[in-house]
C-alpha cells in the first residue's frame, strides 16, 4: 500500500458481504448484515425533501457551514437533551452525515500520536477514522454479561493519560448496543480535565435505548459541559439516510477549527435535504416518533433473542445490531457467516477490525427486517450449522 496513513486501515467488512448479498438478489434472504432500516422518515421530512426539489436555494453550496434552520434546529435539539444552550452560529456547524462529523472533528482536534480512547468492541468506521486522523486506538474492554455489555466506568478513566487527545464515546454503542451514564462521565470528568482530553461523543442513536430512560448527554455533567463536542445524524433516530446530513456541536473555539476542516474536506452537506432534517428535529410530536421507532426496533431485537435463545447472543441495550458469539460454537465469525450466507440465506458480517474484541463475534442487525421475517430465524440457524 503506498501511503503510510492507509497502514493498517482494513475495510469494515459489511461492503463486501452487502454486495455479495445484492448480487444473489434472493427476496427471501434475510439481511442482517448492514445498518439499515426499512421504517420510513418523518412525514415533514419527505414533504419537506419534495418541496426542497423546487427551492433555488436548496440547489446550492451556500452556507457552507449549513443553512442557518438546520443548524438552529440541530443545537436546539442537542441542547435540549444536554441540558444547556448552544449558539447556533458559532457552535454547531452542519456535516454530511455523522461519520463526516466524527473525522472532522479528530482531524480538528487529534495530532499524529496521540491517543483517542474508545470502548471495545466498537464499530471499525471509528477506529479507522482515528488511525486515519493519524491517531492511536487505545481500547477500554466491554464485557459480555447477562443484561447486556457493560464498561468499567474508572477502567474507562484510567485510560486517559498524557497521551490522550479524544475520548470517543458511542451510547448506544455499534455494534454492541452498550450504554452509558452518569457514571462514565463523572468518572471521565477528572482525567479528561487534567490532561486536556476532549470528550467527542457520538450521539446518533442516542433516543434508541430499550430500557425506557432518555439519552444520557456527556455535556450534561458540568465537569464535561465544556470538554465535549457532540456528533450527531439524521441517519439512524430519523431514519434518513440517504439524506447523509449531521451536524456537529460544542464550544465555539474548537467548533471553528471543525468548521475550517470541512471547508477542506467534504465543504458542505447535501443541500436539498438540510431543510427536511431540521422539520424533522423540530416537528411537533418529533421525540414520539423516534420512540414510536425504537419500540419497533425493540421488537425486533426480542424477536431474534427469542429465536436464538439457545445461542450464545449479548442483548443489547439498544441500537440496531447485537452479537453472537462464533468462537463458542467452534467457529469464526468468517466461517458462520459464509455458512450462514450459503446454507440458511442470512448475511450477517463477521466483527473482523471491530476492535480487539469484536474478532470472536458476529453481528446480526435486526433493524431492516421485520418481525414475521425475524420468525423463524432459528431454523436458519440449525440449516447453516
Amino acid at each position: 500500500m503506498p501511503v503510510s496513513r492507509l497502514r493498517g486501515i482494513p475495510g469494515i467488512g459489511v461492503d463486501v458481504l452487502g454486495d455479495r448479498a445484492d448480487a444473489l438478489a434472493d427476496p427471501e434472504l434475510l439481511r442482517l448484515e448492514n445498518l439499515d432500516t426499512d421504517l420510513r422518515p418523518p412525514h415533514a421530512a419527505l414533504v419537506a425533501t419534495h418541496q426542497a426539489v423546487d427551492r433555488d436555494e436548496a440547489n446550492s453550496y451556500l452556507p457552507f457551514q449549513g443553512s442557518e434552520a438546520l443548524r438552529g434546529a440541530a443545537a436546539a435539539h442537542v441542547g435540549r437533551i444536554a441540558g444547556r444552550s448552544y449558539d447556533p452560529a458559532t457552535e454547531c456547524v452542519s456535516v454530511a452525515g455523522g461519520l463526516n462529523g466524527v473525522l472532522n472533528t479528530l482531524l480538528a482536534t487529534v495530532e499524529p500520536g496521540d491517543e483517542v480512547v474508545l470502548t471495545d468492541p466498537i464499530y471499525a468506521g471509528l477506529v479507522n477514522r482515528v488511525r486515519l486522523a493519524g491517531g492511536v486506538p487505545r481500547f477500554v474492554p466491554g464485557r459480555a454479561t447477562a443484561e447486556g455489555w457493560q464498561v468499567d466506568p474508572e477502567e474507562l478513566a484510567a485510560a486517559v493519560g498524557p497521551r490522550t487527545a479524544v475520548v470517543l464515546l458511542m451510547s448506544p454503542a455499534m455494534p454492541t448496543g452498550l450504554l452509558l451514564d452518569e457514571r462514565h462521565w463523572a468518572a471521565l470528568a477528572e482525567p479528561c480535565d487534567r490532561h486536556g482530553a476532549w470528550l467527542v461523543y457520538d450521539a446518533a442513536m442516542e433516543r434508541v435505548r430499550f430500557d425506557g430512560r432518555p439519552p444520557q448527554h456527556p455535556a450534561a455533567h458540568a465537569g464535561l459541559a465544556d470538554r465535549t463536542i457532540t456528533v450527531g445524524s439524521a441517519s439512524k433516530e430519523l431514519r434518513m439516510i440517504g439524506w447523509r446530513v449531521g451536524w456537529v456541536v460544542g464550544p465555539a473555539e474548537i467548533l471553528a477549527d471543525v468548521r475550517l476542516v470541512g471547508l477542506t474536506n467534504v465543504v458542505c452537506q447535501v443541500g436539498l435535504a438540510q431543510r427536511a432534517v431540521a422539520e424533522a428535529l423540530s416537528a411537533p410530536g418529533a421525540d414520539e416518533d423516534v420512540a414510536a421507532a425504537t419500540d419497533e426496533w425493540r421488537r425486533r431485537a426480542e424477536t431474534v433473542l427469542a429465536e436464538l435463545a439457545d445461542y450464545p447472543l449479548v442483548r443489547p441495550g439498544g441500537g440496531w445490531s447485537l452479537l453472537l458469539d462464533a468462537e463458542s460454537l467452534g467457529r469464526t465469525p468468517a466461517e458462520l457467516s459464509e455458512r450462514l450466507l450459503t446454507r440458511g440465506r442470512v448475511a450477517a458480517t463477521p466483527m473482523t477490525g471491530w476492535g480487539p474484541g469484536g474478532d470472536r463475534y458476529l453481528r446480526l442487525v435486526f433493524a431492516n427486517e421485520p418481525v414475521p421475517r425475524l420468525t423463524g430465524l432459528a431454523d436458519r440457524f440449525a440449516a447453516a450449522l
